[in-house]
């Protein structure tokens, strides 16, 4: 937090920015496939409908603080919709056949972003102005950092809920949860909603932070960032997406600045994934869901030898 007091630079307070920006989707991500176990390959869909309806409002009217929180609460809302007929349509199938479909929804959104000219400009995007609180880089820093750790105190309180504790049974085995009562459509459903929702806040903190926007939010290649931040952080840990946000994007700034200057590195993406398969080999349960791993092994090991203890000097 004190990081733009003590070290004034402007590219690593946007990168820090971006971090928390993609911490809050990662998490969004999480909830659905490390407490729920659906896998999504449309996700941008809703971090693409945030980003377009901030855009589009701020681009038409005059940038007031009122109009950005508005243009959240209308994103959050239509996300909201989308994700209830999308959920509605699609999760009563099994989970390739549900991924495939959210992928071909996310592909229809995007295909629209890029025929709708007269609205959103087609593929070459838009730029418009934003609230002047917005542009001191300082300030945005510190709201997308305290909204960060408040959608992680939400999602983590929700996760611990009685709703949370029925999405990991479902996760667990869905025949027994419904066997039990639950109706799990249901709760399926509730979860796509709440991690639609943040994922559209994201869209519109990422956008705003750019200042433009365009039909990439739509891509697959949106989804697969979420995906693999969560993958690498630790599925169903909430905290291993936000350090999966932190390495993914320290790892592609800092790879792309290589590429600036040695040629072996303008292929970037080559050893990124180096990256990514290096991090699952040795972190098999993901950063965070390993090291959770090996703590519990050491407290098993520690009651064994102390059980061995008891038994000998018995």
């Amino acid at each position: 937090m004190v990081i733009p007091f003590v070290y004034e630079s402007r590219s690593t307070l946007i990168l820090l920015t971006q971090i928390f920006i993609f911490a809050i989707f990662a998490m969004s991500y999480d909830i659905l496939l490390g407490f729920t176990g659906i896998v999504s390959f449309g996700h941008a869909m809703f971090f693409g409908i945030g980003a377009y309806t901030t855009g589009i409002l701020l681009q038409r009217n005059e940038p007031t603080m009122g109009l950005f929180l508005l243009s959240i609460v209308v994103g959050i809302v239509i996300s909201a919709v989308v994700s209830y007929i999308v959920g509605l349509m699609t999760l009563r199938l099994k989970s390739h056949f549900y991924a495939m479909l959210t992928l071909a929804f996310a592909s229809l959104f995007q295909v629209a972003s890029e025929k709708w000219r007269t609205l959103t400009f087609g593929n070459d995007g838009f730029t418009f102005r934003i609230p002047e609180v917005l542009i001191d880089r300082t300030t945005f820093y510190l709201i997308c950092l305290v909204l960060m750790i408040i959608i992680y105190c939400v999602l983590q309180r929700f996760t611990h809920s009685p709703m949370g504790s029925v999405l990991l049974a479902i996760r667990e085995n869905e025949q027994r949860a419904e066997s039990l009562g639950y109706k799990v459509l249901h709760y399926k459903i509730m979860a796509s909603i709440i991690s639609g929702v943040t994922a559209c806040l994201a869209g519109s903190l990422y956008t705003t932070s750019l200042r433009f926007v365009n039909t990439s939010v739509f891509t697959m290649d949106t989804t697969l960032d979420a995906l693999l931040m969560t993958i690498i952080g630790g599925v169903g840990t909430l905290l291993g997406p936000v350090i999966g946000a932190g390495l993914i994007e320290i790892a592609h700034h800092w790879l792309s600045g290589l590429a600036e200057k040695y040629p072996i590195f303008e292929r970037w993406i080559i050893f990124f994934g180096i990256i990514y398969i290096l991090a699952v080999m040795f972190f098999p349960k993901g950063i965070v869901g390993s090291i959770q791993g090996w703590k519990a092994e050491k407290r098993v090991k520690r009651g064994a030898n102390v059980k061995q203890e008891k038994k000998i000097a018995g």
